[in-house]
């Protein structure tokens, strides 16, 4: 839900921001910086909750800790990259990916009910699903639209 909250805030300041700059609606731009500020911020929680992070991925994955601090710094880059015109498409790409990839660690977060930020076992289960999912979803659109066709 936090990263929702950020996304929307973001894109919604920026947006006021960008009008009052240009005098004309932004949209796609306010909505990459809103995208930009909300990887940034999961970046962090990849610093803060390392531990439960590393419990969402499946046993035969290796070196766990070092992933997910990987995957911050790629959630990084890909925040920063994303405002680079020539690198903007693929970065797109590239971070769409990525979204779709993890949807199997938050699988395992629900069945398992792992709390990421307690690193414990008494997560939200299968009803995080019903919110998870759907809001991946919603990243990767967001991204498409405002890095990719262009809102």
């Amino acid at each position: 839900m936090k990263p929702l909250i950020v996304l929307l805030v973001a894109s919604f300041i920026s947006l006021g921001i960008l009008k009052i700059i240009y005098g004309k609606v932004e949209m796609a731009l306010a909505a990459r910086i809103g995208i930009s500020i909300m990887f940034l911020f999961t970046a962090l929680g990849h610093f803060m909750f390392t531990d439960g992070m590393a419990m969402m991925l499946p046993d035969f994955i290796p070196f766990k800790k070092e992933l997910i601090y990987g995957t911050a710094f790629i959630e990084i880059i890909g925040a920063i990259a994303l405002h680079i015109v020539p690198l903007r498409p693929i970065v797109a790409w590239l971070l769409i990916l990525f979204l779709i990839l993890i949807i199997p660690s938050n699988i395992k977060a629900s069945i398992e009910q792992i709390n990421y930020q307690k690193g414990t076992y008494d997560g939200n289960g299968l009803l995080y699903l019903l919110f998870r999912i759907p809001l991946q979803i919603l990243f990767i659109v967001w991204i498409y639209l405002s890095s990719i066709k262009h809102i």
